[in-house]
């Protein structure tokens, strides 16, 4: 398995932050790996879903479960990718830490491809930190 971290301070609110980063939906307009998102099924907290990745093009499925305005953790349990995404957030005086922590593999022979894939997703998770504290201090 691979870790992979990043982490910004926004200055904007614990609420505001997680407003953004809970609408699922606008995950690509951030996360520039991810092309498409397609929800499949919800049951409270808990979000079952198809994503399309920057990889090939390719599929997986997630189930992501929403912890309200502390983190999202999202696992892959099919495609390239195994492991998961996990999104943290802390309230720290007037500011808003976000961290990113992905603990993942790519699957079968996709394995060697590893150690380039991981610079890209080290690279998107900042791009995308970076995103998310932009909408939020606009």
């Amino acid at each position: 398995m691979v870790q992979i971290q990043a982490s910004v301070e926004i200055d904007a609110s614990l609420d505001k932050i997680w407003s953004i980063v809970a609408d699922l939906d606008s995950e690509p307009k951030f996360w520039k790996g991810t092309k498409e998102v397609r929800n499949i099924s919800k049951n409270g907290n808990i979000i079952t879903r198809e994503v399309t990745i920057a990889f090939k093009d390719s599929k997986c499925m997630q189930t992501v479960t929403l912890y309200p305005r502390e983190k999202i953790q999202i696992q892959f349990t099919k495609g390239v990718i195994e492991g998961t995404k996990t999104l943290t957030l802390a309230q720290i005086g007037n500011k808003t830490r976000l961290d990113v922590l992905w603990d993942m593999k790519l699957s079968g022979m996709m394995g060697m491809f590893t150690g380039m894939v991981k610079k890209h997703i080290q690279s998107g998770s900042e791009q995308a930190l970076e995103s998310i504290k932009q909408e939020a201090q606009r």
